[in-house]
This record gives structure tokens, C-alpha cells and sequence, in this order.
């Protein structure tokens, strides 16, 4: 653990104060040692100073809040772990919320928007009916005509425009799920009984901003020797696409950057760099630059790089977190796109000369939750071969996702001209996104840009108006929904995340440390016998700390974490048990991988204030808290 990290957790944890002895702790979930019982405050909830006095002041609907002591009808209460109870609701005026799972809306491009209903038996009875899609459009028309009839059951519509959760917290809390198989295709699927309420200040009307929309551009290159036809091929396609935009309202829209990467220098000196923007993404009036500098990344390697697959994921990171993509800090730029051009694979996280231990799924998760799109065009040139095309096809599906749709292009053969013919694809696309906001005709005609392209503009677009408008999640309701969308389960409708702490999260990252540097010590069967002893140990250690959510009774690696249990999701440290870990060291290398890639991500979170919310006034830093999406929890 690095010094700065290990200061910042020990900030983190002691934001809430070590806790003194004599404060009160919640009380404790059933069968649980480190899992505080929570409620939910119904609408019209009031805080009272004891059990039967008179009310002293409201709570917002839907408000989490810690229980402390409970007597026949009524719970002592608290926002925080930290300051104690402040006051007493009516047990009749909360609702338990067992695990602090929330729900999010995915963005509905490609979907159709999701209705919530007033019972399990409804939201059944929609899924399962024979003709779904034209009852579903019905109800969609009845809807918009504000003419639902009563027996529908429906509370709510899913809104018309997208909610980033990451950039605008909302708290739809599942207060119950039932796992189940979705009657379409059969495959598993959760119904879950959702709360909802906005996290938003009285009056609040969204972003004053008015600007257009407009379009920030982010080519990755690979500059290494086997790239040079296809970089000029590339420069050719925008120059031209540039050439087109100069002079016109629309060409003041889109603007680009140029990262370039390698591999590592350590191995290969003669490469000069492992990555490196040679043109950061900036607003202009004049595009010349953006020709110029591509047309000077066309200077490849004199040297070979150590091995076929290139550092392609150290090139992807940096222009996702070191582009500006806030426009100087005024106004964020409304489509955010990376563009990935490589004839090569991915370095794996074992490589030695790999730069990061982050893998491509996570790093696709960074970029999503920043609104940003990675577009990967594969060159699949012949001195690759099949076994190593494959590899690359497979990670780089991971990374070129973009909620329901993939944005992975392969270009077979790696012929110069069809890549060409696909940047100028590409990028004619995002500029008719622009065009539409505009009312403006389009370039290509929907055959032509392709279905995945044309649910990105239109998932460009929600995301738009969802910020300029401050669309909310639908207020202060209850409501039955399903995880997949009910006319199509391959897209994703209400993605599940767990709310987090800062302290949570600490705690996780702390532990993957430690579960992650004895591992790497437990090479043969010896030490592998002796590692979860070691672990205990460990834990042990860390639950002497109050701060610390460790759980000592466990039988898996990841039982210390008691907050992560009775998930709807499989994590791969509360499936490791004693007998798991020694049964083989491929086995124990892959669950050592995955700790390592998920623990690079944390520290990002844990060092990045602009993903963490306060639930209530003078929150410590500590109980910030953060969705977590459930494909990364450990």
C-alpha cells in the first residue's frame, strides 16, 4: 500500500472519530456482528422527541436512517453511525430496509421505458401475457395521453429522459426481490419492489446552461511499426470528415484529442513512450491541429515492443481520466467519445510489462459512469492469427460496451480501406447526433449508421435533455419492476447497486490489500494450507478497529465483509471457502487477478470526491456514499 493511499484511508476512517468509548452503537441486524438494522421513512414520517410526545420536525420521504432502540410501536433513530440517535419515529411510519441495495435506470435506448406496478401479481401478469409488445405499446400511448386506467396498476413510468446516477444521486431503494426466470427466454432475472425519491434541493430546476449540444472526440492510437498504413488511412478519414465540418455551425460542435501508446519503455527503451496525448481535447474554432498532429503520430516505432499485444488499456485509462472532458470546468461536453484504433490485443494484468492492474471490464465501468463511449476498431491483420484474435475480440467486447449495445468493431484482414470506410462511419454518426438535436438533416440514413450507433445517439440524446431538463426518478412512489426489460430480457432495465459508504469501501479496499499480498506469499500447497489461517489473523486485526465492518466469523474469504452478504449477485470471495482456495493454484492465481483489478478501481472511487454524496447535513466525510455497481464489488 502506497503511503498517500494508506494516509487517505486512515483519513477516511477517522472521519468519523475513533470512536470513543460510550457512544452509542445502532443496533445490530439479526444473526449479523457488523450490520446496523436501517429503515426508511414513509412519506408525512415526523421525528419525536420520545415514544407518544408531540412531533418536532419531518423527514423527507424515503430518508435511511439507523435504528438504535426500538420499543412496542416506535424506533429510536439517527442519520449517522457516528453522532448517535437524534429522535423517535412511529414504527407504522418507516419501512425496513434489510440491505442497502438501490436501483438504477439503465438509459432506455434500444428499450422501451418500463412501467413500476402496484404488486408482484401485476408486473406477472404484464410479463406473461401473450400479446406483451402490443399491450405494452397501449399502455405506453395511454401513458403520454396522461390515461392510464386505474386497473392497470401502475405507480409509475420510467422518465422519458436518462438519470445518471453517478452524476445525480437518486435513492430508489429495493425494499424486496424475487429471483426468478424471465418467461421470454428463461434466463434469470430479479422483480424487485423499489422506493423512490430524488435527492434534490427544494426549487430545483436542473443546469441553467443552456449551450448546444456538441461532441468531444478522443483517438487512441496504436503508433507502433506494424500501425503506419493504417494511422495515414485514419488521418485520411477525418481530414476529410474535418474538411467537410470547417466553415459550418456544426463543425464548431465537434472537437478532438489524439492519445498515443506503445508498451512499456522498461522493456523496450527504443520505444520512447508508453503513452502519450499529443493533443488534448480542447474546444476550437479551428480544427488544422487535430490533421497535423495525426498526421505526426503517422511517425511510428523504429523498435519492436516486447510481445504481439500492445499496452492498449494504458492509452484507453489515460484518456478517460486525464482528458478534460468538463470543457475547462464550464460545460461538459454532451457526447464523450473514445476511439480506440489497434491492430494488437490488450496487455493482460499479468504481464510484467503491463502498465495497469485494472482489467477491461472495470476500466469500461469507469468510462460508462463518466458517460463516456469507448469504440475499439480491431485490425485483424494475419500476423496475429486466430487464437490471438480471439483473445483480443474477447476483451475488447469487454471494453467497448455502452449499457445494452457494443461498440466492438472488427475490421477482418485489417484492410486500410475498411478501416477508413469505419472511422468515417463512426464519426459521421456522432455528428448526426449534433444534427438531430439541431433538427438538422442526417449524413446517413439509420441502414447506414447501423442499429448499436443509432441507439447511441438516441442514448446521447436522453442523457441530454435528462441533465439540461434535471429530470428526476420518479417521486416518492412504491412500485414492482423488472430488472430486464419486460419486452426484451437482453437489455438491462434497473441495474441493482449497492449504496456504499466511504468507510465501506475503505474497508473493502483494505482487506483485498491484505487478502491480496498473503496470496501472492502462498505459492506452494503448504502455504496455500496456511493462508486461511493467516486470514483470520488478519481479520482478527482489522476488527479491532470499531471503524472497520469486519466480520470475524466466516468461512470465505469474503464472509469478513458481513455487508455483502444475502446479495442478489455471486461474488467470488463469499464463494471461496478454505477447500476452494486449495484445490489448485490456476484457481488461486484467477481469484487473486480479479482482487487486484476490482482494488485499482476502488482507489480510484476512494480518491475521486466527485462520486461521493452526503444523505444528510454535516455528513462526515466517512458516510459519504457512493451506488456501487454490483460487477465489481469483491
Amino acid at each position: 500500500m502506497s503511503v498517500g493511499y494508506g494516509l487517505l484511508i486512515a483519513c477516511v476512517l477517522s472521519a468519523t472519530g475513533a470512536m470513543a468509548e460510550g457512544i452509542i452503537r445502532p443496533l445490530l441486524a439479526e444473526g449479523r456482528e457488523t450490520v446496523y438494522q436501517r429503515v426508511l421513512t414513509r412519506p408525512g414520517a415526523m421525528q419525536h422527541t420520545a415514544p407518544g410526545e408531540s412531533a418536532s420536525q419531518s423527514y423527507a420521504a424515503f430518508q435511511p436512517l439507523y435504528v438504535y432502540d426500538a420499543e412496542p410501536g416506535w424506533y429510536q433513530v439517527g442519520p449517522s453511525v457516528s453522532a448517535g440517535p437524534v429522535g423517535w419515529v412511529p414504527s407504522e411510519d418507516v419501512v425496513q430496509w434489510k440491505q442497502n441495495i438501490i436501483g438504477a435506470f439503465t438509459n432506455s435506448a434500444g428499450r422501451n421505458r418500463q412501467f413500476l406496478f402496484d404488486s408482484e401479481d401485476r408486473l406477472r401478469g404484464m410479463m406473461e401475457h401473450e400479446a406483451l409488445r402490443e399491450l405494452q405499446t397501449q399502455m405506453l400511448n395511454e401513458a403520454a395521453n396522461d390515461a392510464l386506467p386505474p386497473e392497470r396498476g401502475v405507480v409509475a413510468v420510467e422518465p422519458a429522459e436518462y438519470v445518471n446516477i453517478v452524476d445525480q444521486l437518486y435513492l430508489m431503494p429495493i425494499l424486496d426481490f424475487t429471483q426468478d426466470l424471465h418467461p421470454l427466454n428463461y434466463e434469470e432475472n430479479l422483480l424487485m419492489k423499489v422506493a423512490s425519491v430524488p435527492l434534490r434541493e427544494e426549487g430545483a430546476t436542473g443546469p441553467a446552461s443552456d449551450t448546444e449540444f456538441d461532441a468531444g472526440i478522443v483517438f487512441v492510437f496504436d503508433t507502433t511499426r506494424s500501425m503506419d498504413p493504417y494511422i495515414q488511412r485514419t488521418q485520411k478519414a477525418v481530414e476529410r470528415i474535418v474538411g467537410d465540418l470547417r466553415g459550418s455551425e456544426i463543425g464548431d460542435k465537434v472537437h478532438f484529442g489524439v492519445v498515443a501508446f506503445r508498451d512499456s519503455t522498461d522493456a523496450a527503451p527504443a520505444l520512447e513512450y508508453r503513452t502519450r496525448t499529443l493533443l488534448p481535447l480542447q474546444r476550437r474554432q479551428d480544427q488544422t491541429p487535430v490533421i497535423a498532429t495525426i498526421r505526426a503520430a503517422t511517425q511510428v516505432a523504429d523498435a519492436n515492443s516486447p510481445g504481439f499485444n500492445e499496452d492498449s488499456l494504458a492509452g484507453v485509462e489515460d484518456a478517460v481520466d486525464l482528458t478534460d472532458w468538463t470543457g475547462v470546468g464550464t460545460d461538459p461536453y454532451d457526447a464523450r467519445i473514445v476511439i480506440l484504433i489497434t491492430d494488437a490485443g490488450p496487455k493482460d494484468v499479468r504481464d510484467p510489462n503491463a502498465r495497469s492492474q485494472i482489467g477491461a471490464k472495470e476500466l469500461q465501468r469507469n468510462a460508462q459512469d463518466k458517460g463516456i463511449t469507448i469504440m475499439t476498431l480491431h485490425l485483424q491483420t494475419p500476423a496475429g492469427g486466430e487464437a490471438q484474435h480471439a483473445y483480443a475480440a474477447s476483451q475488447y467486447r469487454d471494453l467497448s460496451r455502452f449499457h445494452n449495445d457494443s461498440f466492438y468493431y472488427e475490421i477482418e484482414n485489417g484492410t486500410p480501406q475498411a478501416l477508413e470506410d469505419t472511422v468515417t462511419r463512426l464519426v459521421s454518426a456522432v455528428t448526426d447526433v449534433i444534427r438531430v438535436a439541431r433538427n438538422e438533416a442526417r449524413l446517413l440514413s439509420p441502414e447506414e449508421t447501423g442499429p448499436e450507433l443509432v441507439n447511441l445517439s438516441l442514448a446521447l440524446k436522453l442523457a441530454y435533455l435528462g441533465q439540461k431538463k434535471g429530470t428526476q426518478a420518479p417521486d416518492v412512489i412504491e412500485g414492482w419492476v423488472s430488472e430486464k426489460a419486460v419486452e426484451d430480457p437482453g437489455k438491462l432495465a434497473i441495474e441493482p447497486r449497492l449504496l456504499v459508504t466511504r468507510n465501506e469501501m475503505a474497508t473493502m479496499a483494505d482487506l483485498l490489500t491484505e487478502l491480496s499480498d498473503l496470496g501472492e506469499r502462498s505459492r506452494g500447497a503448504e502455504d496455500a494450507a496456511n493462508f486461511f489461517n493467516q486470514v483470520r489473523d488478519v481479520v482478527a486485526r482489522m476488527a479491532q478497529n470499531p471503524d472497520r465492518l469486519i466480520s470475524t466469523d466466516s468461512d470465505t474469504l469474503g464472509g469478513a465483509l458481513e455487508f455483502l452478504e444475502d446479495l442478489p449477485y455471486e461474488s467470488q470471495l463469499m464463494l471461496t471457502t478454505e477447500d476452494r482456495w486449495a484445490q489448485s493454484a490456476m484457481n488461486r492465481r484467477a481469484i487473486l487477478d480479479g482482487m487486484r483489478q476490482k482494488l485499482v478501481q476502488y482507489r480510484k472511487w476512494l480518491l475521486d470526491p466527485d462520486v461521493w454524496t452526503p444523505l444528510f447535513e454535516d455528513s462526515p466525510d466517512g458516510e459519504y456514499v457512493f451506488a456501487m455497481p454490483f460487477d465489481v464489488l469483491p
